[in-house]
């Protein structure tokens, strides 16, 4: 045992550092830290590490170690996911309303686009994938792996830009949080009709739900308040409470078969804020604690992941599943956008934003691969599909930055 907890103390250590150096590389490069987080995950996997002498990633990442670092992982997500709920404001009807039209437009788009490609393209899905496309769960699969956006990745990335509380990246972030909690839905009904063991019918499994965020959000929130605005006591530190309402609330949709992620994400939504703000007591250590050890889930997608075994029809499932991913999610955004008054830009910058899969999408594919409804090459190339879409956010916003800086120097010329 002894010897295991080393181990484990190892990869952490050694799982940190690398992020951390990928992660400032990433800054660099104009990139959001996550991107070299990724990326660190991915070279410590078989796809780099594992093909230098020795197998050094099977080394250092034994199986037997495997387990602790994916609950350490999970738990990471959930907190990060804690923060990106709690980021929210849904007090803004106006941004409330696009934000719901901009998230059923860029949902259902690439879920359509995904159904019809593996109709269109099933022989290329055969040839990566042949011991699972064809079945209707798999066609159902891929549109919530085309649909998804990623809240976390995205806030961190609204963060980093500075555009936190304008109206794109509060339409972009709250439309996401919607869009992820309709995917862990529909991925849910998918795991049910694919024969999986989600633990309860989903009938009895969607009303359990229900009852459960009417609980959260109509009575633990109301009382939270209350026990926070006492006068400071012991009991009162709010981080705490943080920690067990966000892995509290995971322990259940968990066990109701949705995944941990979506109760960390709602335990965000019901923690009181102070003044309708954000409580900053609550959300630097819960960001600072999620963001330090978030780097050991992109090292168990790594270690899943070997980009090296793709051939010629791989690389075409890619370009199709980029072609799809991309268009579903930038036109109808834009568009649901611009129907509800944003400008151009802003338009434009919501586009962009929700066109970003990637935690959310690593998410995913580990549950449908875990469950036995993609193969380990079409996993790969969802995850390349996932990297490219985050990768591309970085650019196209400074892209959109310029052009505004542009037209600002030109009215002022005109002027």
């Amino acid at each position: 045992m002894s010897h295991l907890l080393a181990t484990v103390l190892g990869d952490v250590a050694l799982v940190i550092l690398v992020s951390w150096v990928f992660g400032g590389l990433a800054r660099r490069l104009g990139q959001p830290a996550v991107i070299g987080q990724i990326l660190a995950g991915i070279a410590l996997g078989p796809t780099l590490l594992g093909r230098l002498p020795g197998d050094l990633s099977a080394r250092l990442f034994p199986a037997e170690a495997r387990p602790f670092l994916s609950v350490l992982a999970q738990i990471a997500v959930v907190l990060f996911l804690f923060v990106a709920g709690h980021e929210i404001d849904f007090r803004t009807f106006r941004a409330g309303r696009t934000a719901v039209s901009v998230a059923v437009a860029a949902l259902l788009t690439p879920m359509a686009l995904a159904v019809g490609a593996v109709e269109l393209c099933g022989g290329l899905f055969s040839a990566v994938d042949p011991g699972h496309a064809g079945h209707h769960s798999f066609a159902l699969f891929m549109a919530v792996a085309l649909s998804v956006t990623a809240l976390p990745v995205l806030a961190a990335i609204v963060r980093e830009r500075g555009a936190a509380g304008t109206p794109a990246g509060t339409v972009a972030i709250t439309a996401a949080g919607l869009m992820d909690v309709a995917a862990w839905l529909v991925l849910a009904a998918v795991l049910s009709d694919s024969g999986q063991d989600t633990r309860w019918p989903w009938p009895v499994a969607l009303a359990l739900l229900a009852a459960f965020v009417a609980f959260v959000l109509g009575l633990v929130r109301p009382v939270l308040r209350r026990w926070l605005n006492r006068p400071a006591t012991l009991l009162s530190n709010p981080v705490p409470v943080a920690l067990v309402l966000a892995l509290g609330s995971a322990w259940v949709t968990e066990s109701l078969g949705l995944h941990a992620v979506f109760g960390g994400f709602l335990a965000g939504l019901a923690m009181p804020r102070r003044d309708g703000a954000p409580n900053a007591d609550v959300l630097r250590p819960m960001e600072q604690t999620s963001g330090m050890l978030l780097p050991l889930f992109f090292v168990s997608t790594g270690l899943s992941v070997d980009i090296g075994t793709l051939g010629a029809d791989g690389l075409g499932l890619l370009g199709v599943l980029l072609v799809a991913a991309i268009a579903g999610k930038v036109v109808p955004a834009y568009g649901a956008a611009r129907v509800h008054g944003l400008d151009t830009r802003q338009s434009a910058l919501v586009a962009v934003m929700v066109n970003t899969r990637g935690l959310t999408e690593l998410i995913v594919l580990d549950v449908g691969r875990s469950a036995g409804l993609i193969g380990q090459d079409l996993y790969a190339v969802l995850v390349l599909m996932a990297l490219v879409t985050t990768f591309m956010t970085g650019p196209l916003l400074q892209l959109l930055g310029r052009a505004s800086d542009v037209s600002g120097t030109k009215a002022s010329v005109r002027a």
